[in-house]
């Protein structure tokens, strides 16, 4: 055994080079790119490759009258000082040894008789195996208790054409000294994000804003500009009720800012009678001042044909609905005018186009329909024609007519009298014996006819959730755009708070299905 050195070669195609004769005893080795001469102090054991490998192994082009001469110079071949640069960083690159190269060369070291220990190129060498993906965390959620607390802004369920609407009431704020109002933005940027993917409606009530509340003109400004496109483009209408000098002001200031689009969203409304056109009056959650104000302007003022863009409702009137009615009017009341038929014409028609053409259609339901053609829809059930659907050939608005013939209906489908019974579901069960408390509500104490009617429509939304992949809409969802539509108080507005109960319960009848709907139709609770 021999521990003069040892030569490692990489393993090159051409396999080890051989020694070349005529080296100093005291000189290094010259080294190919594919070998690594260890610890050489034996004179007979060095070597070096080939003039025109060190050559390639610099990486310089080789020509015809840079080769060699007799005694082993190179003619004409003078490298300037960039390519000199090129090549030491490429030696350099080249003799940095990996962890898995030391430990091959301590184990050659220790080899018998100096022999040559081929090691593997760094490209034959295993790939180290890849880092762990990063763990996602979730992104903790602010608490604006401090702000809720005011009911401030407050979620008033959908307006007529299946927009969901939002809510603000200057009256609640407290003063300046008690309401930090960069919190007030942060709570109301907060509540926005939950909606403004679907099209949405804000009211805003003027009324009880004052020098002691009232934000001051910076943080207006800050408020426009921070609330941007993502939340401007699908806002569809701002109703500013009971306006006063001080917003005609405002108007004139933030004039220059406001693009034309947006500015046409905004409507100014003298007197809450004129909401009912667009809004379902009776689920606002109107604050008992904007109320007596209001009064207070009808004793004042008649109103007057002096508003154009708003009109009484001709839908609007105490008199007995027509026979062929089917908006606006009880279950009962359909089935009898219906031949017995539980399941209302509006329903069946829509789902059944919706079926065919509607089901992958991405945004279904989430996406609002034109508002002309929602009105003239409604129209033409109410008078008994027949809808084309096929001919219509829109599936949003089909989606629009369905939400609204369950949002108009006096009563909801889960029925007033179980709606304290949802949210002591919510706010007393958990786990198992909340589903359970669901099963029996709904198999136990439904209605016969909004049972019926209820597992119709629950199981249509399962075909809805089976294309999610291509629509977006997963049960999830559903349960947020079904949620108001299907429970509401008699004597208040799908509030914010409310409605995380409403929803998850409609989450549960959308995931549970099966489990809750166990009843046999004809089965009277």
């Amino acid at each position: 055994m021999s521990d003069e050195g040892i030569l490692i070669d990489f393993g090159s195609e051409s396999g080890p080079s051989p020694p070349v004769a005529g080296q100093t005893a005291g000189g290094s080795a010259a080294v190919g790119a594919s070998q690594v001469f260890l610890g050489a102090s034996d004179t007979s054991r060095k070597a070096e490759t080939p003039p025109t490998n060190l050559l390639d192994d610099f990486g310089f082009e080789t020509a015809p009258s840079a080769m060699p001469g007799p005694t082993g110079s190179y003619q004409d071949f003078e490298p300037d000082d960039e390519d000199m640069q090129k090549a030491a960083e490429r030696v350099r690159q080249r003799r940095h040894k990996s962890k898995r190269k030391q430990e091959l060369e301590e184990a050659a070291r220790e080899a018998e008789g100096g022999a040559i220990v081929t090691i593997p190129r760094p490209t034959d060498l295993p790939l180290p195996p890849a880092p762990p993906a990063p763990v996602a965390r979730p992104i903790p959620v602010e608490d604006f208790s401090d702000v809720a607390k005011h009911s401030i802004v407050e979620l008033a369920g959908d307006d007529s054409y299946g927009r969901k609407v939002i809510i603000f009431s200057c009256c609640r704020l407290p003063t300046s000294k008690e309401l930090d109002h960069q919190r007030l933005l942060g709570y109301l940027r907060q509540t926005l994000d939950q909606y403004v993917e679907n099209d949405y409606v804000l009211v805003y009530f003027h009324y009880g804003l004052n020098s002691q509340n009232k934000p001051n003109f910076k943080w207006l400004i800050q408020a426009y500009r921070e609330f941007d496109r993502k939340y401007k483009k699908n806002l569809k209408a701002l109703y500013i009720v009971h306006p006063t000098n001080f917003i005609k002001i405002l108007w004139k200031i933030f004039k220059p800012i406001i693009s034309v689009k947006f500015g046409r969203k905004i409507m100014y409304v003298n007197l809450l009678s004129e909401l009912k056109e667009h809004l379902y009056f009776d689920q606002l959650e109107v604050p008992q001042p904007v109320l007596e104000h209001d009064k207070r302007l009808l004793e004042r003022n008649k109103p007057k044909s002096s508003s154009t863009f708003y009109r009484q409702s001709p839908d609007a009137t105490d008199e007995q609905p027509r026979p062929t009615q089917q908006f606006g009017v009880t279950l009962e009341f359909l089935k009898i005018h219906n031949h017995g038929e539980p399941l209302p014409k509006v329903m069946q028609e829509t789902t059944a186009y919706l079926r065919q053409h509607g089901v992958e259609v991405e945004g279904i339901f989430r996406r609002s329909a034109n508002a002309k053609m929602v009105k003239e829809v409604q129209k033409m059930y109410n008078e008994g024609r027949t809808v084309n659907w096929t001919e219509l050939g829109d599936p949003h608005l089909a989606a629009a007519i369905l939400k609204t013939f369950l949002r108009e209906m006096p009563e909801p489908l889960i029925t007033f009298q179980l709606y304290d019974e949802v949210m002591r579901i919510h706010g007393e069960l958990d786990g198992n014996d909340r589903l359970m408390a669901t099963k029996e509500l709904i198999s136990g104490k439904l209605p016969e006819l909004n049972y019926v009617v209820l597992k119709y429509l629950v199981d249509f939304l399962e075909e809805v959730i089976l294309y999610s992949e291509e629509n977006k809409m997963t049960a999830q969802n559903l349960s947020i755009v079904f949620g108001p539509n299907l429970l509401w108080s008699t004597n208040q507005a799908a509030s914010l708070t409310s409605l995380g109960p409403i929803n998850m319960f409609t989450l549960r009848l959308l995931e549970h299905h099966q489990e809750l709907f166990i009843r046999d139709w004809g089965t009277s609770p």
